[in-house]
């Protein structure tokens, strides 16, 4: 694209030519109006005094009774004009400002996905901060190595866009060239439109008038509608002009676009990627702090259980201590419990040495009375 616009831009400053180079295309004859259509004035104001003179000398050269001079007036402004916008039209089909955005949206995806979750609990506690510093560490390698390959991509779509903004530049002052160049066109052709109908029809016009003659009316009829053709012809270069005009802006605003892409990229290259990797950086110091605090929280916090548990253990075994210390071999109420014993004891064993006392007596009373009645027996038995 850079030679199509080398090319165009091979005559920089607005020519007139009665001879254009319109290629292979053929010329195309410009149908007859019936009544003239009224033509703004232009502003000579936005050309040079050279320029002028130059208008001024080629408004003298055109001849409104060459019909082939009439029909290609200005059509190498125009050509030039068709070939500009087709390159203009190149541009902006190979214009892709949405990749860009897709880009930096991509840079935005990757740093929101540095939310590391926390592990919860208690046997994470000491867990917890290193897996955290891992996971952290892990997620921003990641997000790091993305990142440098988008930013990869996004400084070459700024040397892109930076090459195309010098590109629309000379678009810019190409079209402003054929702008004047069309102006100059209209300009010359007014002048000349004006000079015959106030000078060469005005005089047809009066002689046939005069004459009556035939001859003379047709050749009043015949540069008539010369005059009526060229003016149509004039219309139409005004209407490139005001073409040439509208695309002015245009190409201001794709540029101005182009032009914010590259600061945005700018932005995000020197200024987003840079704070991020510093806040990352902090992110990591502030989570290792983090790790070393949760990691002395939890070692005094077991420090003090444990001196806790000891002191309870401790008071808990002295004062059992203590209490066996001051107790006797035997306890008074194991005596008590004893001595209550022996006494039923001796009182039961006193009891059944009486029963058998008794029993005793009782056995030997009747032990006399069966020897008492044995002798009896004995006696009668004798005698």
């Amino acid at each position: 694209m850079d030679d199509q616009l080398d090319a165009l831009a091979g005559e920089p400053v607005p020519t007139l030519t009665l001879s254009p180079d319109l290629g292979d295309e053929p010329l195309v004859a410009v149908e007859e109006e019936e009544a003239a259509v009224p033509v703004a004035s232009l502003d000579e104001e936005l050309l040079s005094d050279d320029e002028r003179r130059q208008v001024d000398a080629f408004a003298k050269q055109v001849d409104l009774a060459d019909s082939a001079l009439v029909l290609s007036y200005g059509a190498g402004a125009q050509k030039k004009m068709a070939d500009f916008s087709q390159s203009a039209l190149e541009k902006v089909r190979t214009q892709d400002l949405g990749e860009v955005g897709e880009l930096i949206t991509d840079v935005v995806g990757e740093l929101r996905s540095l939310e590391v979750g926390e592990e919860r609990g208690f046997l994470g506690i000491f867990k917890r901060g290193a897996s955290r510093v891992e996971a952290l560490t892990a997620k921003y390698d990641k997000a790091e190595n993305n990142v440098n390959k988008i930013v990869g991509h996004l400084k070459d779509q700024q040397l892109t866009l930076m090459k195309d903004a010098k590109i629309l530049d000379k678009l810019y002052d190409l079209n402003l060239t054929y702008f004047k160049e069309l102006t100059m066109y209209i300009l010359a052709g007014r002048k000349k439109l004006e000079e015959v109908r106030s000078g060469q029809l005005a005089e047809l016009a009066a002689k046939a008038r005069a004459t009556g003659r035939t001859e003379d009316a047709e050749a009043v009829q015949k540069l008539t509608a010369a005059c009526d053709r060229f003016e149509k012809k004039l219309s139409d270069l005004d209407l490139t002009r005001t073409i040439a005009m509208q695309t002015a802006p245009q190409i201001r605003f794709v540029q101005n676009n182009e032009m914010l892409m590259v600061e945005k990229i700018q932005t995000t290259v020197v200024n987003t990627i840079p704070l991020w990797k510093s806040q990352m950086v902090l992110a990591l110091g502030i989570a290792n702090a983090d790790a070393a605090v949760r990691a002395q929280t939890t070692v005094t916090d077991m420090t003090n259980d444990l001196l806790k548990k000891n002191a309870e253990m401790l008071k808990t075994s002295t004062t059992q201590i203590a209490r066996e210390n001051e107790r006797g071999i035997v306890d008074i109420e194991t005596l008590k419990v004893t001595n209550e014993s022996l006494i039923q004891t001796f009182d039961e064993v006193m009891q059944i040495q009486q029963e058998g006392r008794a029993k005793r007596a009782e056995a030997e009373a009747e032990l006399r009375a069966m020897e008492a009645e044995l002798r009896k027996k004995l006696l009668e038995v004798r005698g």
